[in-house]
């Protein structure tokens, strides 16, 4: 489907914000397509936004995903948005690991090359992000306001979070009519 995706310029980028996220979940993939050494995982937590003059994907990866030490190696990542039909791929990416098995060989999903990165995207995809990573820190519990986020760290695993520059996003006609 990839075939079918044009170039967006990212100011004229449209969608539903909340629903992208919460909804439709993004995979996130790094490493380095061509010599075949990557990983990716489903993400619903995140935003996309502006930030120092320039557009901006915001990604968090706990310590403890395989995809940790990808995005701590490599300088980009990419942000995939699948078509309703993939749900099921996606939620087989998103409960198992890249460390214990070929987990994308168990799904319909094809990686490619991207444009401007060496992060793989998906030929399914119906929205690619291309990002350059441009900042990250480790979340501060001692800096949460609310005391509901202490909930979802149970394990102490606080998040590492990643500004990355998009430098590119391709989307079809569908995923934007959709989303307006």
């Amino acid at each position: 489907m990839k075939k079918d995706l044009k170039p967006i310029d990212v100011k004229d980028f449209e969608t539903k914000i909340f629903k992208l996220w919460d909804d439709q979940w993004f995979l996130l993939s790094v490493g380095d397509f061509e010599r075949g050494y990557y990983n990716s995982m489903v993400i619903s937590w995140g935003s996309l936004g502006y930030m120092w003059s320039v557009p901006f994907a915001q990604v968090v990866v706990r310590p403890t995903r395989y995809t940790y030490q990808f995005i701590n190696k490599y300088q980009d990542f990419t942000l995939c948005a699948f078509p309703e039909k993939y749900k099921e791929d996606l939620s087989y990416l998103g409960s198992h690991s890249g460390r214990d098995e070929d987990k994308l060989s168990k799904t319909s999903l094809t990686p490619c090359a991207s444009d401007h990165v060496k992060s793989p995207s998906f030929e399914e995809a119906e929205l690619i992000i291309e990002c350059q990573k441009m900042y990250q820190q480790d979340m501060d519990p001692q800096k949460f306001l609310k005391e509901f986020i202490h909930t979802k760290y149970q394990e102490n695993d606080y998040h590492r979070i990643f500004f990355g520059e998009i430098v590119h996003i391709l989307t079809c006609q569908g995923h934007e009519e959709k989303n307006k």
